[in-house]
C-alpha cells in the first residue's frame, strides 16, 4: 500500500532521493513559515508519505523558496526542488486513506518479554557501547542486540568496510569484515547494568560467542546476572580468525544445538540462536537450535561476499594492505534473501512455536512490515542505522503505525504470518491464465523502454506507433510475463482481467 498514489511517487521520489538527510538541516532553518523541512523530507525518503503530510504545514504557493537556496547542494550542484516536491505531496494529500483506528498497539514481544514496538538495534557496532545504546533508547528504539560479547581478543583491521552505492550515494549493498565486542566481558556486563537501571522498560539482547560449551554457559549467566532481558548466541559471524567459532558452527545442526544446549544450561531467560544465511537450507539448522532448546531464531546475519575490486589497484576491497577477504554483505539487497530464510522458517510446523526475530536489509516501515507478514515477530536493523542514524526508528515507528490505522489492524500481533500462506511449493501456482499489461496513454511519455526491454529480454510484444511513439500490445505474442512494467518508467502500464490460456 503506498498512501499516495503512483504517479505523485514517481513525480517526487527521485528528487527526495538527492536529499543529503543533513544533521542539521538548513532547509529547516530558511522555512519562513517554520515548517520542519529536513523531516518531511526524511520522511518522504523512507516512504513514510502520511507522516510527511501531517507535518507539511506550510503554504509554497507563493513562497520564494528560501529553503531551496539553503540546501547545501546549491553550493555544488542543483539543489532538491523542494517548493515542487512539496505542492506534488500537497496535491496528493487528498488521496490518502481515511483512518479506521485512531490509536493502533505497536506493542511486541521475544518470547513473552514484553517490547514497546518491534524494533531493535542488531548485534554490531550500531549498538557497542552505553552512550550508543542510551541514544537509540531515548531516540524510540525498544530495544538493542549489544554487539556480540567473547572471551577471547579481537584484532580489528583497517579500512573494514565497503559498499555497493545507488547514483545518490546510498548504500545499496554493504560490506564488512568487523569481528565483535572490543570490550571485555567485565566492561559489558558493567553497561548491561548500567542500561538496565537508567531504562528497565527496554529490552537488552546478549549476543554471545564462546569457544568451548563452558564458555557459552558462563557467558549466558554472566549477561543475566548483570541484566539482560534475553541471550541471542551468534552462531554465525562470517569474520572470525578462528575456523571453528561464529559460521562454522552455524553450518552444522549438531554444533548448533550442542553450543544452544549449553547456553541454556546458564541462563534462565529466553535464548534466540542467530543463524546464517550461508547455507542452502536453515531448516536444519533451527531444528539443531530447537533441540538445544532454543526459544527462538534470529536470522539472517550476513552474507559472504565480495563487494568489487578497484580497477586502479587491482585490489578487492576493502583493501588492507593490499590485500582483502570474504565479508558480511548486508544493506537492502539482501532483503529478499532474508525474506526467503523467515517464510522457510515460518513455513516448518516443527518450528511453530518458536519466536523469530527478522533482519536483512530492513530500511523502511514498508520493509519491517513485509518481515513481519512473513513471520517476524520482532525486527533488528544495523545496515540503515550505520548510514542514516537512530532517528529512522521515527520513520519507521510511524510509517507502519498509520498502516494499520488505515487498515483498521489494531494489534502487531494480528498482522504476524498473515502472508505466510501465500508462498506454496512450485507445483501449486497457478500456471494456466494470462494477466495482459494495459497501457495508460495519459501517464506515457514515449521513452520506448518497455519496447526495448521487451523485444530484447521478452517476446516483442510491444511495437511502436511512428507518430506517437506509445507502445501498442501485440496481443498474440505476449506471454503476460510483466517485464514491460517493471521497466516502465512513469508506472503507465497497470494490468486487465485475468484470461484462460488459449
Amino acid at each position: 500500500m503506498e498512501h499516495i498514489s503512483e504517479q505523485y511517487v514517481m513525480t517526487f521520489g527521485s528528487e527526495v532521493s538527492k536529499c543529503l538527510l543533513c544533521l542539521d538541516p538548513p532547509c529547516t532553518k530558511a522555512c519562513p513559515q517554520h515548517t520542519d523541512t529536513g523531516k518531511v523530507l526524511r520522511s518522504l525518503y523512507f516512504r513514510n508519505y502520511i507522516g510527511a503530510v501531517k507535518n507539511l504545514d506550510c503554504d509554497c504557493t507563493y513562497c520564494n523558496s528560501p529553503c531551496e537556496q539553503a540546501c547545501l547542494l546549491s553550493e555544488s550542484t542543483f539543489p532538491v526542488d523542494i517548493r515542487e516536491v512539496f505542492m506534488q505531496v500537497k496535491q496528493a494529500a487528498p488521496s490518502l486513506p481515511e483512518n479506521k483506528l485512531d490509536q493502533v498497539d505497536l506493542t511486541a514481544e521475544i518470547c513473552g518479554i514484553k517490547l514497546e514496538n518491534p524494533f531493535l538495534l542488531s548485534s554490531s557496532v550500531v549498538s557497542s557501547s552505553y552512550d550508543m545504546c542510551k541514544r537509540a533508547f531515548e531516540a524510540g528504539w525498544a530495544g538493542a542486540s549489544f554487539k556480540t560479547i567473547c572471551s577471547f581478543p579481537q584484532h580489528e583491521t583497517s579500512p573494514r568496510f565497503s559498499a555497493i552505492s545507488h547514483h545518490s550515494n546510498a548504500f545499496c549493498g554493504f560490506k564488512n569484515i568487523e569481528q565483535l565486542s572490543d570490550h571485555s566481558v567485565e566492561e559489558n556486563m558493567e553497561i548491561f547494568e548500567k542500561l538496565r537501571e537508567e531504562f528497565p522498560t527496554k529490552v537488552i539482547v546478549a549476543s554471545i560467542m564462546g569457544q568451548n560449551e563452558q564458555e557459552w554457559t558462563e557467558l549466558a549467566a554472566k549477561c543475566e546476572k548483570a541484566g539482560a532481558s534475553v541471550i541471542e548466541c551468534n552462531f554465525s559471524c562470517p569474520n572470525m580468525e578462528d575456523d571453528d567459532l561464529g559460521i562454522t558452527i552455524g553450518q552444522s545442526p549438531e554444533l548448533v544445538e550442542r553450543f544452544t544446549r549449553a547456553a541454556k544450561r546458564g541462563t534462565s531467560l529466553p535464548v534466540l540462536a542467530k543463524l546464517t544465511p550461508n547455507i542452502t537450507d536453515m531448516v536444519p539448522i533451527a531444528l539443531g537450535a530447537k533441540r538445544g532448546g532454543a526459544d527462538g531464531i534470529s536470522a539472517i546475519n550476513t552474507i559472504n561476499s565480495i563487494t568489487g575490486v578497484d580497477i586502479d589497484t587491482l585490489v578487492a576491497e576493502p583493501a588492507v594492505q593490499g590485500k582483502s577477504i570474504i565479508g558480511g554483505y548486508s544493506g537492502n539487497a539482501v532483503k529478499p534473501i532474508a525474506l526467503r530464510f523467515i517464510s522457510d522458517l515460518t513455513r516448518c510446523t516443527e518450528l511453530e512455536n518458536m519466536h523469530i526475530s527478522g533482519m536483512g536489509g530492513i530500511e523502511t516501515w514498508r520493509d519491517a512490515l513485509e518481515f513481519i507478514l512473513l513471520g517476524a515477530g520482532s525486527l533488528q536493523v544495523t545496515t540503515a542505522v550505520m548510514q542514516y542514524g537512530y532517528r529512522i526508528i521515527e520513520d519507521l515507528i510511524e510509517g507502519l503505525e498509520e498502516y494499520m490505522k488505515s487498515k483498521g489492524i489494531s494489534s502487531i500481533h494480528d498482522l504476524i504470518g498473515s502472508a505466510a500462506g501465500t508462498i506454496v511449493d512450485h507445483r501449486s501456482i497457478e500456471r494456466d491464465t494470462i494477466l495482459y499489461p494495459v497501457f495508460n496513454y495519459d501517464l506515457c511519455i514515449g521513452c520506448g523502454r518497455c519496447y526495448i526491454s521487451c523485444m530484447d529480454g521478452g517476446h516483442q510484444a510491444i511495437k511502436i506507433d511512428p507518430e506517437t511513439r506509445t507502445p501498442i500490445l501485440v496481443g498474440s505474442k505476449c506471454v503476460g510475463c510483466h517485464l514491460c512494467r517493471l521497466v516502465c518508467t512513469t508506472k503507465a502500464i497497470g494490468t486487465s482481467k485475468k484470461v484462460v490460456k488459449k
